[in-house]
């Protein structure tokens, strides 16, 4: 496991259990016991735990989340294509992230680099909980889009938000779903967070459906846009063939980390 995706690891399991240890650290990831001391100095660095004697705690302001954001953690799926979109970035660009468990991993995943430290890193998001876990790292210039709350998801929607987004560009956006397939493109439950996440797709140069497996060859209530808006679909390595090959044929392309 290379640094990034221990320092994730690290963020996870602390989400999960609240606390770790050192030697917890070491048997699980395999690194030396300097080695991920290291890791934990970088992370309290960015005011991502707090260090411990012998580990570290969970900062709450990160990880008192609701069921929703914490329901995937361990799954593995969603951290890997978490680290694909994490990839994606680069210093001083400037990043859309719509609401969701996927999107919330790339928070994460971004948390955990440690190369935006010159040039820094812009992150506009409708999310309240991305918006709250990222404004602890001070490389991190967080913009959030105002509105309405739906106490459901956390996201911001409304004219508010709409407004916001008209006079901003990013370079590129990763945009949670609920479903999406050949035949109906990229939908979600909820018509006013569909609208949200088209017009980030939109003002963007370029827009990634970040879904899980799960998610493809099935509809939900409210369309936000085919392969013209979302050329590209990154997803795990569970795809069915058979959806892959729906949506490829359809005009998208399925990056799966296969």
């Amino acid at each position: 496991m290379n640094r990034a995706g221990r320092l994730t690891a690290i963020l996870d399991l602390l989400a999960e259990q609240g606390e770790v240890t050192v030697e917890q650290l070491v048997d699980r990831f395999g690194a030396s016991a300097a080695t991920t001391r290291r890791d934990l100095d970088s992370l309290a660095e960015r005011r991502l735990l707090t260090r411990t004697h012998g580990g570290a705690v969970a900062q709450s302001v990160a990880y008192e989340l609701p069921i929703r954001y914490r329901s995937h953690l361990g799954t593995g799926a969603k951290e890997r294509i978490a680290a694909a979109a994490s990839a994606l970035v680069s210093p001083g660009q400037v990043v859309g992230l719509s609401g969701g468990t996927t999107t919330n991993a790339i928070a994460t995943a971004l948390a955990a680099r440690d190369d935006f430290a010159v040039h820094g890193l812009t992150v506009v998001t409708n999310a309240v909980n991305i918006a709250a876990q990222l404004a602890m790292r001070p490389e991190f210039k967080v913009v959030v889009t105002g509105g309405v709350i739906h106490p459901r998801s956390f996201e911001l929607v409304g004219p508010f938000v709409e407004q916001l987004l008209r006079g901003i560009r990013l370079d590129v956006a990763f945009i949670g779903v609920n479903g999406l397939s050949a035949e109906s493109g990229a939908t979600t439950h909820d018509e006013a967070e569909a609208a949200v996440n088209r017009m980030m797709a939109q003002r963007a140069e370029r827009a990634y459906v970040v879904a899980d497996s799960s998610k493809l060859g099935r509809a939900a209530f409210a369309h936000v846009g085919g392969p013209e808006l979302f050329p590209t679909v990154l997803t795990d390595a569970g795809v069915a063939d058979a959806d892959r090959a729906a949506l490829t044929d359809a005009g998208y392309e399925v990056r799966a980390d296969d």
